[in-house]
C-alpha cells in the first residue's frame, strides 16, 4: 500500500508476559469465528436437509464449494496482509474492514431461499456461505498472524492460544445451546432459524472492535515481504517442519468436523433421542475448557508435540466406545463418553496453533521475513478444506447409503454409515494424524536456539 507512518507498536513490556485482559480480548475474536465455523460444522448440513429440503449430496456439497473456493483466498489474503503498509499496522484494519460483512452474511446463511427448485436453493445457500466465508478469512487470517507477534516465547504462546482455544470452545457452547432453541422460540421452520441466525449475527460482530482496540504491532516485524507470491508459497512447501504439522493437522481437522457434522444424527438417527444432543455436547464443551488449564500447565512441562500425540490416542479411545454404543445403553453413558472425549480434544485442537508460531520462528532464521500471515493462510486453507471434505464426505456417503430425509425409519445400511461416520472414521484420521506427529521435530529446546540466533541477528542489525 506504498509508504506510511510507522504502525501502532507493541507497549514497553510487550517482550514480556501479556495481561490477562489483553488475552481475553484477543481471544474473543476466535470466539466469534469458531461460533461460526461451529455452527456450519454442528447444524448446517442438518438445515440444509431438514429445514432449508436439499438432498444430502447437494447439502454437503455447499461447504465444499464454498470452502474450496475461499480456501484458495486464504494464502493470498495472508500475503496481502503481510505486505500492507498503514499507520494503523499490518493486520489490524482488517478487523475492522471485516466486522460488519462478517455478520450479514452470516445472517443471511440461515435465511430462506425464496425459490423452489433444488438447484436455486443450493445456489442460494452456496452464495453465501462461500461470502461468508471469504469474508471470514479477511479476519480470521490477519488475526491468527498476530499471535506469534504478540506472545514470543515458547510457553507464552501455549498461554495466549489456550486463551484463544477457550474463547473458541464457549462460541461452539454458545451456539450449540442457542440455534435450536432460538429457531424454535421464534416458531421453528425457515422463519426460526431466519431469526436466529440475524440475532447471532449481531453477536458474532461486536468483538471485533474490541480486538481491533487491544492487540498491537511490533516494529521490528514490519519488514515488507519481498519474494513473488507462487514463489513464497513454494519455499514454505519446502520448509519440512512446515509440512509435517500441515499433514497432522488437516487429519485432525478432518476429524473435527466430520464427528461435528454426524453428531446430531448419530443422537437423532441412531439413539433416537435428538434431545440429549445439546447437553451432551454441552458437557464435552465444559469438559474441554476445564482441562485447558491442566494442559497448560503439562506444556510448561514437555514438548508440544508429545501432548498432541497423547491427546489424539486418548480420543481414539473414545471414538471407538462411541462407535461401539447402542441405543440399548444407558443415557448417562453418552453424557460421560462426550465429556470424556472432550479432554482428548482440548489437547488434540490446541497444540497444532502453538507449534504454528515456533515453525514460523524457524522460517524467519532461514529467509530473514516475517511472514506470519502466508503461513497462517496456508494453515486455514487447510483448516476449511480438510473440513469440507469431510462434510461432503458424510453428505456423499448418507446419500449413498440411502438416508431418507424425516424418516424415523433409516435403513440398516444408512445406520451403519452414521456410525462409522461419527465413530470409526474419526478414529482413523486421529491415529494417521497421531504417527504423523512422530516425524515433527521442533521442540522446546530447537526453539530456544532459534530464538537466541534471531536476537544475535537483531542485536547486530
Amino acid at each position: 500500500m506504498g509508504e506510511a507512518p510507522p504502525p501502532v507498536t507493541a507497549p514497553a513490556n510487550a517482550s514480556r508476559t501479556l495481561s490477562t485482559a489483553q488475552k481475553l480480548v484477543y481471544a474473543s475474536g476466535d470466539h466469534t469465528v469458531n461460533l461460526s465455523l461451529s455452527a456450519l460444522a454442528l447444524f448446517y448440513l442438518f438445515f440444509l436437509t431438514e429445514v432449508a429440503g436439499l438432498r444430502p449430496a447437494l447439502a454437503g456439497a455447499v461447504p465444499l464449494v464454498g470452502r474450496v473456493v475461499d480456501a484458495c483466498f486464504d494464502p493470498v489474503m495472508g500475503r496481502i496482509s503481510d505486505q500492507t503498509r498503514t499507520r494503523w499496522g499490518r493486520r489490524r484494519p482488517y478487523f475492522l474492514l471485516g466486522a460488519l460483512p462478517f455478520g450479514l452474511t452470516f445472517a443471511w446463511m440461515w435465511s430462506e431461499a425464496p425459490f423452489d427448485s433444488q438447484g436455486a436453493i443450493f445456489a442460494w445457500h452456496a452464495s453465501a456461505y462461500l461470502l461468508h466465508c471469504l469474508v471470514m478469512s479477511v479476519l480470521s487470517v490477519p488475526y491468527l498472524a498476530l499471535l506469534p507477534e504478540m506472545a514470543r516465547g515458547y510457553d507464552e504462546r501455549t498461554s495466549l492460544n489456550t486463551f484463544r482455544s477457550a474463547a473458541a470452545v464457549v462460541g461452539t457452547l454458545v451456539v450449540a445451546g442457542s440455534l435450536r432453541p432460538l429457531a424454535e422460540s421464534f416458531g421453528g421452520g425457515p422463519g426460526g432459524f431466519a431469526k436466529a441466525g440475524a440475532l447471532l449475527a449481531v453477536w458474532v460482530t461486536l468483538p471485533w472492535f474490541f480486538v481491533y482496540r487491544v492487540t498491537f504491532e511490533r516494529n521490528d516485524f514490519q519488514r515488507p515481504a519481498e519474494a513473488p507470491f507462487f514463489q513464497a508459497v513454494y519455499s514454505l512447501w519446502r520448509h519440512s517442519t512446515y509440512r509435517v504439522l500441515c499433514a497432522l493437522f488437516l487429519c485432525a481437522r478432518a476429524a473435527v468436523d466430520i464427528v461435528g457434522a454426524m453428531f446430531l444424527y448419530f443422537f437423532a438417527s441412531w439413539l433416537r433421542r435428538p434431545d440429549d444432543f445439546e447437553p451432551a455436547l454441552l458437557g464435552m464443551l465444559v469438559c474441554v475448557v476445564a482441562s485447558l488449564p491442566f494442559w497448560l500447565r503439562a506444556a510448561s512441562r514437555t514438548d508440544k508435540r508429545t501432548l498432541f500425540v497423547f491427546g489424539c490416542v486418548w480420543w481414539i479411545a473414545i471414538q471407538c466406545v462411541l462407535f461401539l454404543a447402542t441405543p440399548e445403553w444407558p443415557r448417562w453413558t453418552m453424557f460421560a463418553i462426550a465429556a470424556v472425549a472432550g479432554i482428548g480434544y482440548a489437547v488434540a485442537d490446541l497444540m497444532p496453533w502453538s507449534m504454528l508460531g515456533d515453525v514460523i520462528d524457524e522460517d524467519e532464521l532461514a529467509s530473514g521475513e516475517r511472514r506470519e500471515g502466508l503461513y497462517n493462510g496456508l494453515f486455514t486453507f487447510l483448516r476449511k478444506l480438510g473440513g469440507a471434505a469431510g462434510v461432503f464426505l458424510a453428505g456423499v456417503v448418507l446419500d449413498l447409503a440411502g438416508f431418507v430425509k424425516g424418516t424415523a425409519e433409516q435403513s440398516p445400511t444408512a445406520l451403519l454409515a452414521v456410525r462409522g461416520l461419527t465413530g470409526a472414521v474419526p478414529a482413523l484420521l486421529l491415529a494417521i494424524a497421531a504417527l504423523i506427529a512422530l516425524r515433527y521435530s521442533l521442540g522446546r529446546a530447537r526453539h530456544v536456539e532459534i530464538r537466541a540466533a534471531l536476537e544475535a541477528r537483531a542485536r547486530r542489525a
